[in-house]
């Protein structure tokens, strides 16, 4: 939606709805501290209301402080830079469904609140007494630095072992091609800064994690999307998109994708490669739930050999939201570039925890915990599924694995309605909008099978759907 459509829709008078229009200018940073307004006569043509209302309004944001005047000169931003809203950036959702308000609902909810449209497992799922025990070693370790800074490629033994991990997959990289994080978000977020500039665009699926929504609009990048099906993006589409838009980067899951948990079909991830060989195309592949897969899933990275493709994943869905570690495998020309920023923006960035997840792989505990994740989540999810069908809601796919259910609704059902209603009742959801640029999905939600579980979730969803 453009701004001028997002204006049109506000309600209010001609002069509060031309006010807000260039309020959301400023919060979107298009108008900076000093920068000179359109004039009367122009932003009048461009709103089409009459001059004397554009006149009225800057009169009124004068007043207010957001801008001043100069004789002579026309209006200009005031010297005071407000605080940056995504929520003035992007498009107006509705407050109780869009992405930043499902992560704080649920990172915020209380014991007493069921989140099925959470996106990690469940606290008693996770080794809470293998971290124990490996905190505890490190403690007694004189080897182990607990106090220091880090060097800032990351702890060597550790991008040692996820080279050996990711040649398992089919990927090669060294360890001077690895660099960790503190996140796979920190990791989205330092690529974003080192390939992005303003207004360049990136081209996500639809639907998609929601959070690389909100983080694309904070670098102010222009987002496109294309459709995703159940074997990867929509080819046809995919091509059109960057033929015309020619965006820099496209941010996916090549395995167990979000929201859908659909896998990549190595045809699939053979086009998509020549597709983005002949556009220019560079490749964020976010693996973060690689290691909930009983067999690799095809990875963009093994058919590219890390050229256009750049890897990343973390340990956060898996082991531990707590203990931040992540990682960026990539050219090594361009992890140089990524040290620097990564010095410039975090500087030592997360040196224990790596330690800490570098034990936990190297003893075996991790192994064992993700084997016995798969089987629990097989499980979950076999007990889910049959439950919501009874609902009335059906699966887009049968995932091979992972946490995530990607369910329509019946016929005429509005999945942020639902969502608002099962609130009510203590029961977070993820509505399908959520992760829709196109706001094409508001008939599904997304359900994490180890989140599902619990039998009140049920009658709160059949009541909120009647």
């Amino acid at each position: 939606m453009t701004l001028q459509q997002r204006i049109n829709d506000e309600p209010g008078t001609l002069v509060e709805q031309v006010m807000q229009a260039i309020r959301a200018r400023i919060a979107a940073r298009a108008l900076a501290p000093g920068a000179r307004l359109p004039s009367i006569r122009a932003f009048a043509a461009t709103m089409q209301v009459s001059k004397s209302t554009v006149v009225e309004a800057y009169d009124r944001l004068a007043a207010e402080g957001q801008i001043r005047s100069r004789r002579g000169a026309g209006f200009y931003v005031a010297g005071h830079m407000p605080p940056l809203s995504l929520a003035e950036i992007g498009p107006r959702l509705d407050r109780e469904v869009d992405p930043l308000w499902v992560s704080r609902q649920s990172l915020e909810a209380g014991d007493t609140v069921l989140k099925p449209g959470c996106g990690w497992l469940p606290k008693e799922w996770m080794p809470d007494e293998a971290i124990r025990r490996a905190l505890r070693a490190l403690a007694r370790s004189e080897q182990a630095d607990l106090t220091d800074y880090g060097p800032p490629l990351g702890l060597s033994p550790m991008r040692q072992l996820l080279s050996r991990r990711m040649a398992e997959h089919g990927i090669e990289a060294e360890p001077r091609q690895i660099m960790l994080t503190e996140s796979g978000s920190q990791a989205i977020d330092l690529l974003c800064r080192f390939l992005l500039d303003p207004g360049d665009t990136v081209l996500l699926d639809d639907p998609c994690y929601f959070n690389f929504h909100a983080m694309l609009r904070a670098h102010r990048a222009r987002v496109v999307s294309v459709p995703y099906t159940p074997n990867g993006p929509d080819l046809e589409i995919f091509a059109q998109v960057l033929a015309e838009h020619r965006p820099r980067l496209y941010i996916t899951n090549s395995g167990l994708h979000n929201p859908t948990g659909a896998t990549l079909s190595p045809v699939m991830a053979h086009r998509v490669l020549k597709l983005a060989e002949q556009h220019d195309l560079t490749i964020i592949e976010d693996d973060i739930f690689a290691d909930l897969e009983p067999e690799p899933a095809p990875h963009l990275a093994a058919f590219d050999g890390l050229e256009r493709v750049i890897h990343i994943g973390s340990f956060s869905k898996t082991l531990s939201a707590a203990v931040r570690c992540g990682f960026i495998a990539a050219r090594p020309d361009w992890i140089e570039g990524l040290i620097d920023l990564k010095l410039a923006t975090s500087f030592g960035g997360g040196h224990f925890s790596a330690e800490l997840v570098h034990a936990l792989l190297k003893d075996g505990s991790y192994r064992k915990h993700v084997e016995a994740l798969r089987a629990r989540l097989a499980r979950a999810m076999g007990e889910t599924g049959p439950r919501l069908n009874r609902l009335g809601l059906k699966p887009w796919i049968e995932p091979r694995a992972g946490m995530f259910l990607w369910c329509s609704l019946p016929d005429g059902l509005d999945a942020a309605t639902i969502a608002r209603r099962a609130l009510a009742e203590n029961v977070v959801l993820a509505p399908g909008n959520a992760f829709s640029l196109s706001q094409s999905a508001k008939g599904f939600l997304r359900f994490n099978v180890a989140q599902s579980l619990d039998p009140r979730i049920f009658p709160v969803l059949e009541r909120a759907m009647a």
